[in-house]
């Protein structure tokens, strides 16, 4: 399906999760390579400012967060399904969790000094300066993990979900994968790459082998893409995903908003509302080089608001 567009990057987890997504429904896509830190010109001409990896874009319509961007990929291809019925809704709230919760003991458990030397390798102390700073401010009031509660962490986490699979289940939640698999994955994936860390994993044998199975999917069949073409692409397409704002929702149609995450990298997007209900909210705004393009976020884990023109502030 070359109609999906993926903005990312290669180590980025967020990215694996949907990748690996990709994978399990054997879909075609185009691949754009995106920086792994500001200035990211490009991406803001698409977002608006989101500057989180990845994202995924369809024609002008750009789909931010992987919460989001996996039910688009869901319905454009249904089969075989991402959140099968037998899981319930415990797969949301195992995704969710893993979402937050896990990933932020995996990426600074994995980032510690022997990690960061085998992700990093060779790159020059400049760039090492530059790549914590642009953390850092996309994470400013986060309290990180020690590395030593960082391991304990982990290892009740993941002696959990290995305990999940000791009645001999293939995926986490029964025979299917569901979006809890991919979720988990991204971490697991995460820590794999700096093998000097990665022995936090190794008792914990039930879930590796889970974790190949998730992994032997692969990630469907890429094909790179300029960022300057998926710009053109954006500003080439006049049609849109079908969007409505729903009655009392607080916001009415043609509204001025703003819309940001809620708990790190929290860049305000705005625009004009065109979208609003229970799972979504979507903006329309104007670029000189993207042209007119409609940008998607979920409704769990942002903030929408009005801009107050009398002072400037929003309330």
């Amino acid at each position: 399906m070359s109609d999906l567009v993926l903005h990312h990057y290669a180590g980025s987890p967020f990215s694996e999760k949907v990748r690996l997504i990709l994978g399990y429904k054997g879909l075609a896509w185009k691949s754009v390579t995106v920086p792994v830190m500001l200035p990211k010109p490009d991406v803001v001409a698409l977002t608006g400012g989101y500057r989180r990896t990845p994202f995924l874009q369809v024609g002008a319509d750009i789909y931010c967060d992987t919460a989001l961007m996996c039910r688009v990929i869901d319905a454009m291809a249904p089969q075989p399904p991402l959140y099968p019925v037998a899981a319930g809704g415990l797969q949301h709230m195992l995704a969710q969790w893993a979402d937050t919760t896990l990933f932020w003991s995996a990426i600074p458990y994995t980032m510690q000094p022997a990690g960061a030397q085998y992700l990093f390798g060779d790159a020059p102390p400049d760039f090492l300066k530059a790549f914590a700073a642009d953390r850092a401010a996309m994470t400013p009031n986060l309290r990180r993990a020690t590395t030593v509660d960082g391991a304990a962490q982990l290892a009740s986490y993941f002696g959990w979900l290995d305990t999940e699979l000791a009645d001999g289940r293939q995926f986490l939640l029964g025979a299917q994968p569901c979006i809890a698999d991919f979720s988990v994955a991204q971490s697991i994936w995460y820590i794999r790459r700096a093998p000097p860390v990665a022995t936090v994993l190794a008792p914990f044998t039930r879930l590796l082998a889970w974790y190949e199975r998730v992994a032997a999917f692969g990630h469907g069949t890429p094909e790179k893409m300029r960022s300057d073409a998926a710009l053109e692409l954006a500003a080439g397409t006049h049609r849109f995903a079908p969007t409505q704002v729903e009655a009392n929702a607080g916001f009415a149609a043609g509204d001025a908003v703003t819309v940001a995450p809620t708990d790190y990298a929290t860049d305000l997007v705005s625009g004009t509302l065109v979208g609003l209900n229970q799972n979504e909210v979507v903006i329309e705004r104007k670029d000189e080089r993207a042209g007119t393009v409609h940008v998607h976020f979920p409704r769990i884990g942002y903030q929408i608001k009005k801009p107050k023109i009398d002072s400037g502030e929003t309330k």
